[in-house]
């Protein structure tokens, strides 16, 4: 009986895995950014639902909110490991897999700078134009460092290869698709090196990424699925082939306006008329990705699956497929798109509820902020049995 009261106390008893307070900065680690990226982009698709329903729009800026509470807590964080534990911090970027989540931090950021066009415009626009080139600053950063740490230090294989291999990639493209949320809400001046900075990004990306599938496609084939502790990364495909079916929509439909009577003008014309051709060629690549993760997914449930914050794979990347779907629609006016836009974010909503409540239940016993019991998704060693299972 007491040993039973005692369980139930401990099972009250909040960060009951932390032992000091201080460890929840010294074991903080840049895949909690992934909790950013998927609340945010459920805001976002909340916000563009493609049918009307009350009070959706206020649950969506209430989400946006939250999403900036949360960057600037994990901002915190991640900071003051580097101010109070630098030692331990600085060895980041040698870590062949926890070093792939700094691309986290500026989509992330991209959520919130999107929320400030569609949820505090107009006033709120300047700012929002400097936090994007803050954005592809760190995304241009992000994606020239990674790749080198991982052809000069990192140890990698074809065996050992997941999705995740994206994660430095594909910010610089996510930043790409914000410039055609961004370039027609500033002056025209502005709003063309927006866009034309915007294509420069798409193509500092999407070719990457898709080279990137290739090689994952093959890895598949070969040493067929992954660990289940990495069941989720195969979500993580969805996320370039979004974006970059997203940039080309947004920023095609968005030249012909802002280079009006300049030299660029036919240039824009073009980019106008490949927007949607292009942007349907990629959305369907991106739905025979979407069936195999669903299929892949299903195939997992068949065994135990144990949480992670990888789980939150699961939300940003069909946000910004769901994101291209909805604006294909929009463009193009096919019912079918409306529909399936309607659909993906029903499914965001859903996996973000059962993530958010599975993160929180971690967050409030602590064992997600304590590095060692990390999955391997996060690039954190499996080194504390207790606590990894625990993580489950």
């Amino acid at each position: 009986m007491k040993k039973r009261l005692n369980k139930m106390a401990n099972g009250l008893r909040p960060l009951k895995y932390v032992s000091h307070p201080t460890d929840l900065i010294k074991q903080f680690t840049p895949n909690w950014f992934t909790m950013n990226m998927g609340t945010g982009i459920l805001a976002l698709m909340l916000g563009a639902f493609p049918y009307h329903i009350a009070g959706l729009h206020i649950i969506a800026e209430s989400l946006w909110i939250a999403d900036i509470a949360l960057f600037i807590l994990f901002s915190l964080l991640f900071i003051g490991r580097f101010v109070f534990y630098f030692e331990s911090a600085k060895k980041l970027l040698g870590h062949p897999v926890q070093s792939m989540f700094l691309g986290a931090i500026p989509m992330g950021l991209i959520t919130i700078v999107n929320g400030f066009i569609d949820f505090a415009k107009p006033n709120a626009i300047p700012f929002a134009l400097n936090l994007w080139y803050l954005d592809v600053a760190m995304s241009i950063v992000v994606g020239l460092t990674v790749p080198f740490y991982m052809f000069t230090s990192h140890k990698h294989s074809i065996e050992d290869m997941t999705a995740i291999w994206l994660l430095p990639i594909v910010p610089a493209e996510v930043a790409a698709a914000s410039a055609g949320f961004l370039a027609t809400h500033v002056t025209d001046s502005i709003g063309r090196y927006v866009i034309i900075l915007g294509y420069a990004l798409w193509a500092f990306s999407v070719p990457l990424a898709f080279g990137i599938l290739v090689i994952l496609f093959l890895r598949l084939a070969w040493h067929k699925l992954p660990h289940r502790d990495m069941a989720v990364s195969t979500w993580l495909t969805l996320g370039p082939i979004g974006t970059g079916s997203l940039g080309l929509l947004l920023l095609g439909n968005d030249a012909p306006a802002v280079f009006s009577g300049t030299k660029l003008e036919i240039y824009a014309k073009a980019a106008y008329g490949f927007g949607p051709i292009g942007g349907l060629i990629l959305w369907g690549f991106g739905f025979w990705w979407l069936i195999i993760a669903i299929l892949m997914t299903l195939r997992y449930m068949q065994e135990e699956l144990p949480f992670n914050m990888g789980w939150w794979g699961f939300t940003f990347p069909l946000g910004v497929y769901t994101s291209a779907t909805i604006t294909i629609f929009r463009i193009t006016g096919i019912e079918l798109f409306k529909i399936l836009g309607a659909v993906f974010v029903v499914m965001l909503a859903f996996f973000w509820t059962v993530v958010t409540s599975r993160t929180l239940h971690g967050m409030w016993h602590g064992y997600l902020f304590k590095a060692p019991c990390l999955s391997p998704e996060t690039g954190l060693p499996d080194e504390d049995i207790e606590c990894a299972d625990n993580a489950g």
